[in-house]
């Protein structure tokens, strides 16, 4: 049961890397890329569906976090799965939406 909840907590850490940029792009007003855009993940998506999208993100990461298993914050191996989740999906975010806006080849003043 550890080893599957070790992987909740993972994913749980992608989702909640997932909902920041969906959810704070969606309460500034701006809009954001999301799944439902055309093309999908490139295309940008109203503010209220990415405060949506991020929301949904936020409480999918609660559920695979709280709700599975017997989470502590304190222990090694969950904290290291959650983060190892977080920290590969803002990579990834990082280098796929800085390849869509610009953020790869910041221009240098």
């Amino acid at each position: 049961m550890q080893d599957l909840a070790l992987v909740s907590y993972f994913f749980g850490g992608a989702f909640i890397a997932n909902a920041v940029p969906h959810f704070v792009s969606g309460v500034m007003g701006k809009p954001f890329q999301t799944p439902f855009a055309k093309p999908p993940g490139q295309g940008l998506s109203s503010s209220r569906l990415n405060a949506l999208w991020g929301f949904c993100n936020l409480v999918a990461g609660y559920l695979l976090v709280c709700r599975v298993g017997d989470f502590h914050l304190r222990n090694t191996y969950d904290a290291a799965a959650f983060g190892l989740g977080l920290f590969l999906l803002a990579l990834f975010s990082a280098g796929h939406f800085g390849r869509v806006n610009g953020g790869n080849r910041p221009e240098r003043s």
